[in-house]
């Protein structure tokens, strides 16, 4: 079989204890996990021994070449195409992905489907299986890593005071896709000075100046799946409470790698830095969780917070990212992609975390 066969009878396997017939699935990494199919609109009705991909004229071509299990062509709504199949295979039971299918559509399901079908919601069915890389897919997120890597290093070389944050976020994108990335992971976080005390700061207009901290966030999507780095520079000349903020948040995001291992909770790795920081005086400051899963999605399982109990399995991929962000003086964040390994993880992200100084 190969691996996406692999892939929807593992899915599959999980409907008896779901306790349904059939499972909707309506996110399209999830349809893309399950079918390889790339395309913007999409559905794949998945039955214990069955599944079908619903898509539109589109991309019939498209979605021939590219999956290997039946495929509908909708002149209509998608949803009707479906609700089509479940009458005619006697579905009792549909689970739908409770937190991927919107209201609307909800509503238009459980209407069309009355007294033919029960619906149930269904949460992560999907989600859980791909929170475990596999062999090509660690190969695949590898390849983005160090894409990411290259397109920083090489933008940066580049770097002068006085470009605009908006400038260097544009120059970066356009790196990635010059050395073949699919385009960004998400959009490039650029924050210079005090604005870099905005953990989701948007590059703005203005223009990189001497005397504070530059924080670069960026990841680069690869073949569908997707990295994700953070480095904090210094523009000009630090002053040792820009120094001493650096190495504190270097030394929580080195406590929290060093957590990550197989059966450890996720909750304990974001523990690790914060007891850092919290030491530090800083733990105020850190305002987000440690870290998240990601492959399909720059967002996947687990997610690395306080109240994640979820344990660490070998073939996770995850971010390891705490920060300190300091109003009015600036914030730093440092983020690695790593890989859960059967004795603890392997730091993917190639680029050095020493506190780069930017010379004007």
């Amino acid at each position: 079989m190969s691996e996406i066969n692999n892939r929807r009878a593992a899915a599959a396997g999980k409907l008896s204890s779901e306790r349904i017939d059939a499972l909707l699935v309506s996110h399209l990494p999830n349809v893309r996990y399950l079918t390889g199919f790339t395309g913007s609109h999409a559905m794949l009705l998945l039955g214990r021994n069955s599944a079908t991909l619903y898509t539109d004229p589109r991309y019939d071509l498209q979605a021939s070449a590219q999956c290997d299990c039946p495929v509908r062509i909708a002149k209509g709504p998608l949803l009707t195409e479906v609700v089509k199949e479940i009458r005619r295979r006697r579905f009792r039971r549909v689970g739908i992905e409770s937190e991927r299918l919107s209201y609307q559509q909800g509503i238009e399901f459980r209407s069309a489907l009355r007294r033919q079908a029960e619906i149930k919601p269904v949460a992560a069915l999907v989600e859980s299986l791909r929170a475990i890389k596999s062999a090509s897919e660690r190969k695949a997120i590898r390849a983005a890593v160090e894409l990411n890597s290259k397109a920083f290093e090489t933008v940066m070389r580049r770097f002068r005071p006085g470009m605009t944050e908006r400038s260097l976020a544009a120059e970066i994108a356009f790196e990635m896709r010059n050395l073949g990335a699919d385009g960004e992971a998400f959009p490039t976080i650029v924050a210079s000075r005090a604005h870099s005390a905005l953990p989701h700061a948007e590059p703005r207009g203005v223009r990189i100046q001497s005397g504070g901290f530059l924080l670069v966030d960026m990841g680069a999507a690869l073949n569908g799946y997707a990295s994700d780095m953070t480095r904090t520079m210094y523009v000009g000349h630090p002053g040792q409470r820009a120094k001493d903020l650096y190495a504190a948040v270097l030394e929580a995001q080195l406590a929290a790698i060093d957590a990550v291992k197989p059966g450890v909770p996720a909750a304990s790795v974001d523990a690790a830095a914060r007891a850092v920081l919290q030491r530090r005086g800083l733990g105020g400051y850190f305002r987000h969780s440690t870290g998240h899963g990601l492959g399909l999605e720059i967002h996947e399982m687990p997610r690395l917070g306080a109240n994640c109990d979820t344990l660490l399995e070998p073939g996770m991929a995850v971010t390891i990212e705490p920060g300190a962000y300091v109003p009015g003086f600036g914030g730093v964040r440092i983020e690695d992609t790593v890989l859960v390994t059967g004795r603890g993880c392997e730091i993917l992200t190639p680029t050095p975390k020493e506190l780069v100084v930017l010379t004007v």
